[in-house]
């Protein structure tokens, strides 16, 4: 196996820009800062969520107030339903509208009124991360996927009568409170790594690291900061002579960078724990999802999406972001015929070697391949195409992760 030289994802990002070998210390220094930095702040953040969700939980066993919320739940889905009629180019987009006004009633305004009492509140900000993360991180979940799919339509998810005023609105509006720069998903996503296909020009690329290590995924955590910056797309765009998508990932990066700065001008307290906070949680997430959607790799053809990319399938699968191979497939189809397309081409994904795994989500994965380094738990949730035991199974994923058997 090629063993990762963190030198390299630093190296090759900071020579885009023509920046001196001498100032590659500081980079390289300052990635493994901020990759620290995204784990310390992420922690609080799933304490909160998670522990959030437990006391939801521990609260449904209550019947009055379990039938209160779904009642009103049901309610709001019908006003949605019929909004998503009038609103929406295809009203099967409704699932991402609902995600969409429920942060523009909750994180939008917590922001707004913390901006007019100057003052940080800690309540404020603990409503503020609850309501972009939701329980169990299940709202950003919902988030990456719809603002995802959305980067995907060319005329983002509404129609002409109200695309001028809410056009990429998950993208251009709310993908700010989340520290996601504006261009990542249209720009970056689209024509950067679905171009590449996780392959050896891609910046969010696995290959050549052991994605069974904690330490590597620290190295890749820290290399991560500068796409989510967006710099790294950058520099690709520029060394490929991509004028169009140069420009276009410069201005978002302004747009994002100004954002940026304005608030911690105006209170770098405020700054540190509504805007700093955010974008350092999106890197580390950003960072699992990345690592874990294309961890598999055939040692014989490394750049082969249909042996790379996972299939993950669970009961929590907001707007089919599991079926991630048919995604890489046909970038284009519509969320709602995944699970379709995966049937037409199982018998390529079959001869590809395609990994497909049952009641796993991408941060499960993340937890027993990487922190926990449970290869006998995801050798029984993978399913072969062929009969395996449970033997076969596990050299299956020792091969495809480089690991050597013990």
């Amino acid at each position: 196996m090629e063993i990762y030289n963190p030198e390299l994802g630093t190296s090759s990002m900071t020579m885009s820009f023509g920046a001196r070998p001498k100032l590659l210390f500081l980079f390289q220094w300052f990635a493994v800062l901020m990759g620290l930095a995204s784990m310390v702040a992420a922690l609080p953040v799933a304490g909160l969520s998670f522990g959030c969700y437990g006391a939801a939980r521990f609260l449904r066993r209550v019947r009055p107030l379990r039938d209160a919320y779904e009642f009103l739940s049901r309610a709001y889905d019908r006003v949605l339903d019929r909004l998503g009629q009038k609103v929406l180019r295809d009203s099967r987009d409704t699932p991402a509208l609902r995600l969409m006004v429920s942060l523009s009633l909750t994180a939008v305004p917590i922001f707004v009124i913390q901006l007019v009492l100057g003052k940080p509140r800690l309540l404020l900000a603990i409503a503020f991360y609850l309501s972009l993360y939701g329980l169990k991180f299940q709202r950003f979940v919902r988030m990456f996927s719809a603002s995802h799919l959305e980067a995907h339509r060319r005329k983002g998810y509404f129609s002409e009568k109200y695309d001028k005023v809410f056009g990429r609105y998950l993208e251009f509006f709310l993908g700010y409170f989340y520290g996601n720069v504006p261009e990542l998903g249209r720009t970056a996503h689209v024509c950067l790594h679905h171009r590449e296909n996780s392959g050896p020009d891609d910046t969010r690329k696995t290959m050549g690291y052991d994605r069974t290590s904690r330490l590597d995924f620290l190295w890749y955590l820290s290399d991560n900061i500068w796409t989510v910056l967006g710099l790294a797309p950058y520099a690709y765009f520029k060394a490929k002579g991509d004028e169009k998508n140069r420009r276009r990932m410069l201005w978002g990066m302004a747009r994002y960078y100004a954002y940026f700065g304005a608030v911690f001008i105006y209170d770098w307290r405020i700054g540190t724990m509504f805007v700093l906070v955010p974008l350092l949680c999106m890197n580390f997430i950003n960072a699992i999802t990345a690592w874990v959607q294309h961890a598999f790799c055939d040692p014989e053809r490394p750049e082969d999406y249909f042996a790379n990319s996972v299939t993950v399938v669970d009961e929590v699968n907001f707007m089919n972001e599991g079926y991630h191979l048919c995604h890489h497939h046909r970038a284009s189809l519509h969320w709602t015929e995944m699970p379709v397309h995966f049937e037409r081409i199982r018998d390529r994904m079959r001869e590809a070697g395609s990994l497909v795994f049952r009641d796993l989500d991408f941060m499960g994965l993340f937890l027993e391949l990487t922190l926990l380094r449970r290869m006998h738990v995801l050798a029984e949730k993978l399913v072969p195409w062929e009969p395996m035991n449970h033997e076969q199974r596990l050299a299956l994923l020792v091969k495809r992760t480089s690991l050597k058997i013990p």
